[in-house]
């Protein structure tokens, strides 16, 4: 989005980036969780982000009924509120990344174009995406609070995976089945892809 303000002025950190990932022994990045309601992707991300501090990382978690309790208390559910959530969190997460820290992101983000704009805000080598997929039956068994029983009563309207679409990433990072490994399993797996990658081959190279 064009800022409309023509008097305003970015002012830049003396502190840069990189000097961050070398005071850090890491570097910063967005791992984006993406699924159905009831999937795992808050429970994802904060087991991740448990693991990646004990191993000295700088991290923060946005989860979605978080930011919506705060941040994003004026939006609704409607698709163009949706896109306006996502693209709040795209430019806060890449306030973060640009400040040394680890984001781990946990929002269903519905639509694959608000994904696509977020990985090109913050540059796709930044950016990635982890599909948390669950079907949707097994997310309902999972809802303890009753939103998909409701939902299907015609109760809550835009409600994603009944009333309203999900799209599902084409080409993630990573594609985590819940309904199939357990929390512990899924956990290590998303480990595995964040430890071949070289965001933190410092610490790795510290630690061995």
């Amino acid at each position: 989005m064009k800022n409309q303000h023509k008097n305003i002025i970015k002012y830049n950190s003396l502190v840069t980036r990189e000097q961050r990932f070398i005071q850090n022994n890491h570097k910063s990045v967005v791992l984006w969780f993406t699924g159905l309601s009831g999937s795992g992707k808050s429970t994802l991300a904060f087991s991740v982000e448990e693991q990646l501090h004990q191993l000295g990382c700088r991290t923060v978690v946005l989860d979605g009924d978080n930011i919506r309790h705060g941040l994003c208390t004026d939006l609704g559910f409607s698709n163009d509120d949706r896109k306006e959530n996502i693209r709040r969190i795209g430019e806060i997460s890449k306030l973060f990344i640009e400040n040394g820290v680890i984001t781990l992101v946990a929002f269903i983000s519905p639509f694959e174009a608000d994904r696509d704009k977020v990985r090109h805000l913050i540059l796709s080598s930044d950016f990635f995406e982890i599909h948390v997929d669950c079907p949707v039956a097994v997310c309902e068994k999972r809802d303890t609070k009753g939103f998909y029983k409701r939902a299907r009563a015609g109760e809550i309207d835009n409600f994603t995976g009944i009333s309203s679409i999900y799209e599902p990433p084409k080409n993630p990072e990573i594609t985590v089945n819940t309904d199939l490994l357990t929390p512990e399993e899924s956990v290590d797996l998303i480990m595995q892809m964040i430890m071949k990658q070289d965001i933190l081959d410092k610490i790795n190279k510290k630690n061995s």
